[in-house]
Formats: structure tokens, C-alpha cells, sequence
């Protein structure tokens, strides 16, 4: 039972995803153990075919209940098709509420998906295969509660 509703949270977003045409790319990296150590630096590889476009990135999380902090800090570099760096920046994404404790993000059971918009608007000016490397910034050297990080790539809509 438990194995079906740790799945359902991934059926349910490639659900959406198929759904959306604005979508460009989104993939996830699980962990072992539920634990995102300092050396695993996932890195997402995307390719942007339009230059006249801008873009909306947003990173996804998943947490277990036994995540141990309201807040997740991560630092991201951007690198475009020549490998030099776009952007480096850190971002903290709050996970629970900080008073009550309380889960944010959509969840079943003691699993918890996010979605955090990271970098509004960005506009590459190269065609080409860009890389983007996520680094927890939480300065631990084993983060436990952390099942999955990723990146979406997806067109901005104009709102």
C-alpha cells in the first residue's frame, strides 16, 4: 500500500505535465534513503530551440513527514551551450509552515510535492543544450527527509 501512494504523487504530476503544452521539460533525481547528501549535485540537461521565448524554471521537491526543518536552501547554476555560467543563485524554498509546522505542497499520506518557481522570464539568447546543477545549501552533510529534487522548464505565459 505504501508503494502505491508513493507513486501516486508521481502519476499525478506526469499526468499534469503531459497536460500542459507550455512544458519544455521537467525531470526529477530520487535519493536513496530518503537523503540528499552534500556531495549529490543533480544535474538537469534541457534543450531550448527557441530564442525569442522567455522562459519560467521552476524547481520540484519532494519530502518525506520526517524532514527535519521548515526550509530548504538550494543554490542552483545555470550553464548555457558553451558551458559558461548564466546564473548562481541561492533560493530558500519553505517546505512547512514555520509556526504550525504544517505541510505546504500538495500530499498524500507522509509525502509532500512542491513546486517553487526559481528564476521568472528567463530569456536564453543561445539555441542549444543548457545544464543546470542543484546543490543543497542546508549545510548538512546528509539531509534525511528529502526524497526527490528536479527542474521544470516550461514557456512564461503572460499573466
Amino acid at each position: 500500500m505504501r508503494a502505491l501512494l508513493r507513486l501516486w504523487p508521481v502519476l499525478s504530476l506526469l499526468l499534469l505535465a503531459a497536460c500542459d503544452p507550455n512544458q519544455v521539460f521537467e525531470k526529477n533525481a530520487d535519493f536513496d534513503n530518503y537523503t540528499w547528501t552534500i556531495q549529490e549535485k543533480p544535474t538537469f540537461e534541457f534543450e531550448i530551440q527557441d530564442t525569442t521565448q522567455h522562459y519560467d524554471i521552476s524547481f520540484n521537491v519532494r519530502n518525506a513527514s520526517m524532514y527535519g526543518y521548515y526550509n530548504l536552501y538550494v543554490k542552483h547554476q545555470l550553464f548555457g551551450p558553451d558551458g559558461k555560467p548564466i546564473t548562481t543563485l541561492l533560493h530558500q524554498m519553505i517546505l512547512m509552515d514555520p509556526l504550525t509546522g504544517e505541510p505546504r505542497g500538495k500530499g498524500t499520506g507522509d509525502i509532500y510535492d512542491h513546486q517553487f518557481l526559481a528564476l521568472r522570464n528567463q530569456q536564453f539568447h543561445q539555441l542549444g543544450t543548457y545544464k543546470i546543477v542543484l546543490e543543497q545549501y542546508m549545510r548538512q552533510d546528509q539531509l534525511s527527509g528529502v526524497m526527490a529534487v528536479g527542474v521544470r522548464v516550461a514557456k512564461a505565459v503572460n499573466k
